[in-house]
């Protein structure tokens, strides 16, 4: 065998490995309501300075709605109202609240707005948090992943825990989307 030959397999090994490596730049998150279909996406695209989220929902009662990544990305009881999501991304375990001089926590986003018809198409971003941990952020695709969840009412962004938001009624487990 030559060089060359032996070369080559050992080039596309390495190729292969740099490219797996590649840290996150896109995610996406099939948004589920409580009976557990889709009833939109998010997509998540990384920034220099944080993660941008568009949001597509549709079919929920109008009015604000507050928004929240949380901590463990699983949707799978929606029968039981998304709790196995558990409560926000929180690393550096910071009061919940954009308003709170002591938060805000990672996961907390502004509220968005579902229309008459139920629709909504809201961009967010948010410089607390980073898909895979880039700058110190909060790293939204670690081991146990993370959920974008939608509440039943809007955050007032400073009532512990969750803003006085109500029940969770959509859940999507954020992934990689390469």
């Amino acid at each position: 065998m030559t060089i060359g030959k032996m070369l080559l397999p050992a080039a596309l090994l390495c190729a292969a490995v740099a490219t797996s490596a590649e840290a996150a730049d896109k995610a996406i998150a099939d948004i589920l309501g409580k009976d557990g279909r889709s009833i939109g996406t998010a997509a998540f695209t990384e920034a220099p300075t944080g993660v941008l989220i568009r949001i597509e929902l549709r079919g929920l009662p109008p009015g604000f709605k507050a928004v929240h990544i949380h901590s463990v990305g699983t949707c799978a009881d929606h029968d039981h109202g998304f709790v196995a999501s558990k409560a926000h991304l929180n690393p550096q375990n910071r009061k919940h609240g954009l308003l709170n001089a002591e938060g805000p926590d990672a996961g907390d986003l502004p509220n968005v707005y579902a229309h008459a018809d139920g629709n909504v198409t809201a961009e967010i971003f948010t410089t607390l948090a980073s898909l895979e941990g880039k700058g110190g952020r909060a790293a939204i695709l670690d081991a146990d992943g993370a959920a974008l969840v939608v509440h039943a009412g809007p955050d007032d962004h400073v009532t512990q825990p969750i803003g006085g938001a109500g029940v969770r009624v959509a859940c999507g487990v954020i992934q990689a989307a390469r």
